[in-house]
């Protein structure tokens, strides 16, 4: 029978994590020579492949000379740490993904930081070591700088260290030896990751870590055999964290990871990851045992969410004709089964009955919640994001507080300390990182960086690097400066004619095209003033029976500004929302009526 070995890729995005687990697949022969295999196997989402992050963390098995290695693709941005956290507790040893340029950035280190606590030995890997600009031995030194800031203990500080390309295919363990394979890098997992083990003989017992939901088995709970041996139709309980019975059942189906496919088996033992149905109500962190376990597997808890925001019925004139579920109890069951199986969203009721709030780790997280929800044809209106205060023993307000890591051209740095000083960030860290780069380092409120993404590329002309990360809740840091301009917003309903674009563009920018559809209270540019200003881009010519030379020459207009919907999400104001479809994404004001509006800005100033 094969050793098992459990372990965990972690890197930072666009590091080569999901690449490397592709070429491990074909050295250790899970794919056949003449088999065509999609790039990135393991980011099959769509919404993965067109990003190129990891989103959901994903279990592979492959065997390699009497060894099954279960590996775990972990996300490696911080809005999906709540993956994170339980994969770890299911693995005995970790792959730290380094590029052999960029070095550790914040979502390693975000990662990293739990690992290490967890007391897992990392093995290093050194990535794109092929790469001209790799700095391979300076790498190395900023790792074992990042672990002893981790407080890593004597033996995890005493880690293997790899360099690797994943692309081409090869592992060394010195710059100076022959590049073949990948060899050298399985020796070094089977050398370093623990077997997988665990009481064979006691009662059976598994701790639930990741939840979906499939049309013909239901809900599939995966999670590692903690202690036994599982049979299928095996009668089990569930007991929640704090030990109570939520359920009893028989599991209908086991699943075992081979290569990228789930294949069923009739038995699975301790220190093997493995996939169950056929339970109606556990959920991730329970645990699910034999009738004479009385105790559940102690759970990891999960880092709060620090940002909320509306999601609402679409309440446009346009409501209904682009989408197909539009009504709040779709858009109520939707958003269940969302909390239901990633454990960093929450959903609570509004006092408005069509609007729930989501709460979530971040920007990244909801944008994508709201990504998959249009796809799959939901209607909605969103409201800006918030950030969810706490209050300490004296009832002071708290609010969260991220690392900020930019890697800039020096000569945009300027620009940079001074945006983030505006948003009340303090830079902690300063250093040149070679190549006429600066690497800032920052401690600034999530609620200044909200929407600072696209300035921050506007800024650094599309070259910085940002990355950010939550760090702790602190003293409320007092008010933040929006956004300086007001917007233009249609009186009418009708479609956008160019000949009124063209007499409103001294007005601002204009956020849409001629021949768009436009209602009354949508939202078509941004005023060069501060205050909002209502217009009419329906307006045609007039048409008279006069002709002059040079009259009628058709009018040349600027392009206008697209926003993709986490820019939309982070433009908007408190009186404004995002109106978002599967074909459109139109910003708005909360109240399409002018008179309603002024009526509430008056009642504001007494």
């Amino acid at each position: 029978m094969s050793v098992i070995r459990n372990l965990a890729i972690i890197a930072h995005v666009d590091h080569g994590k999901t690449t490397l687990v592709d070429t491990l697949f074909q050295q250790s022969g899970v794919f056949r020579d003449n088999q065509r295999v999609q790039e990135r196997a393991m980011d099959s989402g769509e919404l993965e492949q067109e990003r190129g992050i990891t989103i959901l963390a994903k279990c592979t098995s492959l065997d390699w000379r009497g060894n099954r290695l279960n590996i775990v693709d972990t996300p490696g941005h911080a809005d999906f740490g709540g993956e994170v956290e339980r994969i770890l507790s299911m693995v005995d040893g970790v792959l730290i993904l380094v590029d052999a340029s960029e070095g550790p950035m914040p979502q390693t280190k975000f990662v990293t930081a739990k690992a290490l606590r967890l007391g897992l030995r990392p093995i290093v890997v050194i990535n794109k070591a092929d790469k001209p600009d790799q700095r391979v031995d300076a790498v190395y030194e900023e790792v074992f700088d990042l672990f002893v800031a981790l407080e890593a203990k004597n033996d995890q500080l005493d880690f293997p260290v790899l360099y690797a390309s994943a692309k081409e295919g090869w592992a060394v363990r010195s710059m100076d030896d022959e590049r073949k394979s990948l060899e050298p890098l399985f020796e070094e997992i089977v050398k370093y990751v623990p077997k997988a083990e665990g009481d064979v003989g006691a009662p059976f017992s598994m701790l639930v870590t990741t939840l979906e939901s499939d049309p013909y088995l239901g809900r599939i709970l995966t999670g590692r055999i903690l202690s036994g041996t599982l049979q299928q139709n095996m009668p089990v309980k569930v007991l929640s964290r704090e030990g109570k019975v939520l359920e009893k059942g028989r599991l209908t189906k086991i699943l075992a990871f081979r290569g990228l496919e789930r294949v069923p088996v009739t038995s699975a033992q301790a220190g093997d990851i493995i996939a169950v149905a056929g339970l109606e109500n556990a959920t991730v962190a329970d645990t699910i045992c034999d009738e004479a376990v009385m105790d559940p597997i102690p759970a990891q808890p999960i880092d709060p969410p620090t940002l909320s925001m509306t999601f609402a019925v679409n309440d446009s004139p346009f409501a209904g004709r682009e989408g197909k579920k539009v009504t709040s109890r779709m858009i109520r069951d939707r958003l269940m089964k969302e909390a239901e199986s990633n454990v960093s969203i929450s959903v609570s009721e509004t006092e408005n009955k069509d609007a729930y709030e989501v709460a979530g780790r971040g920007e990244l997280q909801l944008g994508v919640l709201i990504e998959t929800m249009r796809r799959e044809g939901f209607e909605l209106s969103i409201g800006r994001p918030r950030v969810l205060y706490q209050e300490d023993d004296n009832g002071k307000r708290l609010e969260p507080v991220e690392e900020v890591q930019v890697d800039v051209d020096e000569e945009f740095s300027g620009v940079v300390v001074e945006k983030i000083g505006l948003r009340k960030g303090e830079m902690i860290d300063i250093r040149s990182s070679g190549g006429g780069k600066t690497r800032l380092t920052f401690l600034a409120p999530s609620r200044g960086l909200i929407g600072y993404q696209g300035e921050f590329l506007s800024d650094t002309r599309g070259t910085g690097i940002m990355s950010r990360i939550f760090h702790s809740y602190q003293p409320y840091k007092g008010p933040i400066g929006g956004r300086r301009n007001g917007v233009l917003i249609c009186n009418g309903t009708g479609s956008i004619v160019a000949y009124a674009l063209f007499n409103l563009e001294d007005r601002g920018i204009m956020f849409v095209e001629p021949g768009m559809a436009a209602y009354e209270g949508m939202i078509i540019g941004e005023h060069n003033r501060e205050n909002d200003l209502v217009v009419n881009p329906l307006k045609g010519k007039q048409l008279t029976n006069v002709r002059a030379s040079g009259k009628d020459e058709a009018v040349r207009l600027t392009t206008p500004r697209t926003m993709t919907l986490e820019q939309a999400v982070a433009y908007i104001e408190e009186d404004e929302m995002v109106e978002v479809t599967p074909e459109s994404i139109r910003l708005r004001k909360m109240h399409l009526d002018p008179n309603v509006r002024k009526r509430l800005d008056r009642s504001k100033e007494e």
